[in-house]
């Protein structure tokens, strides 16, 4: 916001004679001027030009002399009264000015003079006596005590910005207003329109250029956030990247993923949906997961990237055997095993992204094993809405245990699962960090736009609420659909 000042035309009625000398003396000069928006005016002192050099110093003196005597001889007048109209007072203060000022002056309020007549600063609120002086804003100020409200020091620019009755300086206002980008720290810049363009996250709020989408900057493949330039992501080494807070409760091989793998069949137990069958479990790259996709016959997935399978062919998959040890700015010394999976049931394994966080790879298991419990109960030619849906339902009410225990009287996993020993409690909490990743998330299931795990959770979950899920089971094997 730029300030402006516009000086009002005086308008009066009959004019003392006193008035009648003054408007003869300055006949032909304008009271009606315009300020330059976001400009202040300096005043009085040595460093006056244009009108001031056109009028004789002893013009100024006689002047002076009149308006000093004037206002002397009002002061002696009983009661305080004083010759003419206060229209005539400020009519010889606002021709006083003009003498003393730039054709620019801004229009002068009662209220900047004191009770001997001098002009008060807005500033310290003290008397401003000769030498220069600010017109702006409608009020003077000493040219030390026009302040910029964000860094407190004096604004000496030609140009200023003003928000409210507050002025600053046009960078300091930039600093305060403009956003930033998160990623690269400058300023976001203008669009061809001249507007502010950026992208922000739904979730994290972080703002960011819109170049940096189609640029080489990194995307955590957990929480969906940018690198930004002041920190380093760990590349996983199959194209993926992970950020330092994901990466922190991150599970990394085969072998530390059983605890958690288990707790959450127990999660399943103890909802009275016991998987009887021994599934094996497999923590794979990107690689592994999606030739084991593509060996599959059967079964929807989730575009642009799967992060979880559930067998029903038997195949040969690379597994990750070992955890990979920090190196640089990625994991390295990575052991994996081929394994050959056998079809003894329904469901032959559970394969898994490895490097995850613990709540994300414990919501991509148990969406996984709620495939296994389905096929392993007999449910047949299910559409992706109602699979998908409610293996959702299921991955976002074992996520609700862990962040928001007792949310839906079910127990937590949590002391059964410390599953990272990277930064994983080894009483079983959980950072604030981890429990805002969950929150994650689970707010990425609620706003999945897909039809299949977006709306089909949606669907599922409204009539997990309304009916319960034993039920809403019930209903689905018989029908094939939710209720309604």
């Amino acid at each position: 916001m730029s300030s402006s000042s516009v000086n009002q035309p005086f308008t009066f009625g009959r004019k003392s004679r006193f008035m009648r000398w003054l408007s003869k003396l300055f006949k032909g000069g304008s009271a009606n001027m315009s300020v330059p928006a976001g400009r202040p005016q300096f005043l009085g002192g040595e460093d006056m030009n244009m009108d001031d050099h056109s009028r004789t110093s002893k013009e100024k003196e006689e002047l002076d002399r009149s308006i000093a005597r004037s206002l002397a001889k009002d002061s002696k007048r009983p009661n305080g009264q004083r010759r003419g109209t206060g229209k005539d007072e400020d009519l010889a203060r606002s021709l006083h000015d003009n003498l003393n000022s730039s054709s620019h002056a801004p229009s002068h309020t009662p209220w900047d003079y004191n009770a001997r007549g001098c002009r008060k600063c807005s500033g310290c609120h003290g008397d401003i006596g000769s030498g220069n002086y600010l017109g702006c804003m409608g009020t003077f100020f000493h040219p030390e005590c026009f302040l910029c409200h964000a860094c407190g020091l004096p604004i000496t620019e030609y140009e200023f910005s003003l928000s409210g009755n507050k002025s600053y300086h046009k960078s300091c206002f930039k600093e305060l207003t403009h956003p930033k980008c998160e990623v690269c720290h400058q300023f976001i810049p203008t669009n061809g329109a001249g507007l502010i363009e950026y992208r922000c996250h739904p979730f994290w709020s972080q703002k960011y250029c819109p170049s940096h989408e189609n640029d080489d900057t990194k995307r955590c493949c957990s929480c969906e956030r940018l690198e930004s330039r002041n920190t380093r992501y760990v590349s996983l080494g199959d194209g993926r990247s992970l950020c330092l807070e994901c990466m922190e409760s991150a599970i990394v091989d085969t072998g530390d993923c059983q605890q958690l793998y288990h707790a959450i069949r127990d999660f399943y137990e103890g909802m009275n949906m016991t998987i009887d069958q021994q599934v094996p479990m497999l923590l794979v790259e990107r690689q592994a997961l999606n030739e084991a996709i593509e060996g599959e016959k059967h079964g929807f997935h989730h575009m642009p990237e799967t992060r979880g399978l559930c067998l029903s062919e038997e195949q040969t998959v690379t597994s990750i055997l070992k955890r990979p040890r920090m190196g640089g700015r990625g994991l390295i010394g990575i052991r994996t095993q081929p394994q050959k999976l056998t079809r003894k049931c329904e469901v032959t394994a559970i394969l898994v992204l490895y490097g995850l966080p613990r709540l994300l790879t414990g919501a991509i298991l148990a969406h996984e094993l709620m495939h296994a419990w389905l096929r392993l109960k007999g449910f047949r030619n299910l559409s992706p809405e109602v699979e998908e849906g409610i293996c959702q339902v299921l991955s976002q009410m074992w996520l609700e245990s862990e962040v928001m225990p007792g949310s839906r009287n079910m127990p937590s996993t949590s002391t059964a699962s410390s599953s990272s020993t990277w930064s994983y409690s080894k009483k079983g909490g959980k950072s604030g960090v981890e429990n805002k990743l969950g929150e994650f998330f689970m707010h990425q299931i609620a706003h999945d736009a897909s039809p299949a795990y977006g709306a089909g959770f949606r669907a599922a979950n409204a009539a997990v609420n309304k009916y319960g899920l034993r039920r809403t089971l019930d209903h689905i094997r018989l029908t094939g659909s939710f209720p309604v």
